[in-house]
């Protein structure tokens, strides 16, 4: 649209016409919101500009509000309101959003499409009106319109419908060039928070792991986003025990992430007085139970390792993988659930041993979902089976090890920088 306005520049110069005076305005206002980036200053340089291009009373840059489907002004030249709004079915400028063509209407009072109410609420008379829409050249998107009003002498002819559509271009380019940089600002604090809220959530996990004698612990904790639901802990328990836990809440993100900071200040208070597995399971089911919202839970599992007589107790909340490998028979048991995850009604399984003893080179093999459920190009999961396998030939490894080939082929089988699922993993390893 400039490029045709450019073509015929030089016969109007020629000529002395003053619509080159108009000419010069584009000119000046292509400049002039180049290293424009603030919504208002575009808009009040918009709106003069176009008024002296093409010697109308007043211009308006509405602008477009998706959210509320609406078009709004925040500039209006010499108008004696703020702000105007007004929906997409009304008005003139409604019109032109919904159908995005330039219309001229000489005659406002007598067409059934303009809303005369701004003019009741200033006095002013609206005696013509040139409007444009003004179009993303992006991605073609509706980013507002532009509205001329009045025209001296005889009114908008045809060069203003020319000169319009070349200033509603460089208002779209100037308004999508601020809205990308928006978005950029906007994405990179969102990042910069969300690292935040990483380095925040990685700060309730162990800053160590606990030194046992005749024992290893290893872990590997992977988020599926910046933050994760999966937990993991180790607490010294009043009567000499050692606790494990590890946990997945439904769901990955920052809303698991925020049930799963609240079970473990819960978790940290009761085993400040407490160290019966099934007791501190049950406590915390009753206090996370108003955190959990729409059909959220959580599958949990505390484990209480005595280092002396290598005995463990556990309670399972409905949590897998959780396994115990027998290096002596090169078998592996599972810890069955003792109930329900978190967020159901509490319903005994059954379990009539929930408890084991290791002996030397045992494991336990402690995990969340997001280490089992991953899946390859083709749709095959990574699953218990293969997980096993991994643990049993490494076995005679670290517990470090261990973790460090689970991980690894975890990694390799579903080829993507982050999985799709938050990944944890806890080994304990009773050295030989």
């Amino acid at each position: 649209m400039t490029t045709a306005l450019t073509e015929h520049a030089h016969p109007l110069v020629a000529l002395g016409d003053p619509r080159t005076a108009a000419l010069s305005h584009l000119l000046d206002l292509a400049l002039r919101l180049a290293t424009e980036h603030d919504l208002d200053r575009i808009l009040h340089i918009v709106t003069n500009s176009v008024c002296d291009a093409v010697d109308c009373e007043r211009a308006s840059l509405f602008v477009i509000d998706e959210a509320r489907s609406e078009l709004y002004t925040r500039v209006v030249t010499e108008l004696e309101i703020n702000e105007i709004r007004q929906g997409l079915e009304q008005g003139i400028t409604g019109w032109v959003a919904r159908h995005q063509q330039v219309v001229h209407v000489p005659q406002p009072y007598a067409d059934e499409r303009w809303d005369s109410s701004v003019d009741r609420r200033t006095g002013f008379v609206t005696r013509n009106i040139l409007c444009a829409p003004v179009i993303s050249n992006i991605d073609e998107r509706l980013v507002g319109v532009l509205q001329l009003l009045n025209k001296a002498d005889a009114g908008f002819g045809h060069f203003d419908e020319q000169l319009i559509r070349a200033f509603a271009a460089h208002a779209a380019t100037a308004l999508e060039r601020r809205r990308l940089q928006e978005e950029a600002r906007h994405a990179h604090e969102l990042e910069h928070a969300m690292e935040m809220g990483r380095r925040i959530q990685r700060g309730f996990l162990p800053d160590t792991l606990p030194s046992i004698a005749g024992y290893e612990v290893a872990t590997w904790w992977q988020p599926a986003e910046f933050v994760s639901g999966d937990y993991y802990d180790w607490l010294p328990l009043a009567d000499g025990r050692v606790g494990f836990v590890i946990g997945d809440v439904s769901g990955h993100g920052l809303g698991a992430s925020l049930i799963m900071a609240s079970l473990r200040a819960m978790l940290h208070v009761l085993t400040k007085t407490l160290a019966d597995p099934d007791r501190i399971v049950d406590l915390l089911a009753e206090s996370i139970a108003p955190d959990l919202k729409e059909s959220q839970f959580i599958s949990f599992l505390y484990v209480a390792l005595d280092p002396a007589s290598h005995q463990v107790h556990f309670a399972n909340a409905g949590h897998a993988p959780a396994l115990h490998l027998d290096t002596a028979t090169a078998s592996f048991r599972r810890l069955d659930a003792t109930r329900l995850p978190l967020g159901f009604p509490k319903v005994l399984s059954g379990q009539t041993r929930p408890q084991l003893m290791l002996g030397p080179g045992d494991l336990l093999v402690l995990g969340t979902d997001g280490c089992i459920e991953v899946r390859d190009a083709s749709g095959t999961m990574f699953g218990n089976e293969r997980l096993q396998q991994l643990v049993l030939a490494h076995r005679n490894e670290s517990a470090n090890k261990i973790v460090a080939a689970v991980r690894d082929a975890v990694q390799q089988f579903h080829g993507r920088p982050l999985p799709p699922d938050d990944s944890t993993l806890l080994i304990v390893k009773r050295r030989e």
